[in-house]
């Protein structure tokens, strides 16, 4: 376990992982929180909170592998960026915006920085996907007098395909783009939504 916020702890997980396992090919920055929360009426500590997991920890864990991918010539970052972080998908999700328009546009300029040693930077823009995290969000996150039933059919409703995608539909433009099948791409994103 890791808190990606702290830079002592990214520090020690990429020596653990390099003393097992050697060269690190491919990093996909997957951590991240979405609390649903009016700015209006959000603490500071909240805000901070938001930013040091879903962007610092972007940040740390790509200049601390990357150090090491640039030493081997080599390697393939994947951030997990948001479809939020294109358009607002629902009110209350300022912080987590903003944080994920954060990680887009880290990516495109670490993409720039870092092409050159052999590493190539991409994102993904996941939609509504059904992970442990937005099961629990959804549980709990809506007031008593709001019908969750009547806010999942609405959402939806603005979906294409009427579903909520799974973490495979992810996983698999994951492994495109940590593979030599994306070879060409950098700075990229690709939307899952």
């Amino acid at each position: 376990k890791t808190d990606v916020s702290s830079e002592s702890n990214v520090q020690e997980l990429v020596s653990t992982v390099q003393q097992q396992f050697g060269n690190i090919d491919v990093l996909v920055n997957n951590a991240g929180i979405f609390p649903s929360q009016p700015a209006l009426t959000m603490t500071l500590e909240l805000w901070e909170k938001i930013q040091m997991i879903n962007l610092r920890g972007t940040f740390l864990c790509c200049r601390e592998v990357g150090n090491l991918m640039a030493k081997a010539g080599k390697g393939s970052i994947v951030n997990i960026a948001s479809i939020d972080a294109l358009h607002p998908s629902m009110a209350g999700l300022a912080a987590y915006d903003a944080s994920k328009h954060g990680v887009w546009g880290f990516t495109k300029n670490f993409a720039l920085e870092v092409g050159k040693l052999g590493i190539r930077v991409n994102a993904i823009a996941p939609g509504g996907i059904s992970t442990e995290g937005v099961k629990k969000m959804t549980a709990g996150a809506m007031p008593a007098d709001i019908d969750m039933n009547v806010v999942m059919k609405q959402f939806l409703a603005k979906i294409p395909l009427g579903r909520m995608g799974e973490p495979d539909d992810i996983a698999l433009p994951a492994l495109f783009l940590a593979s030599d099948a994306s070879a060409y791409m950098t700075g990229s994103m690709i939307v899952v939504d």
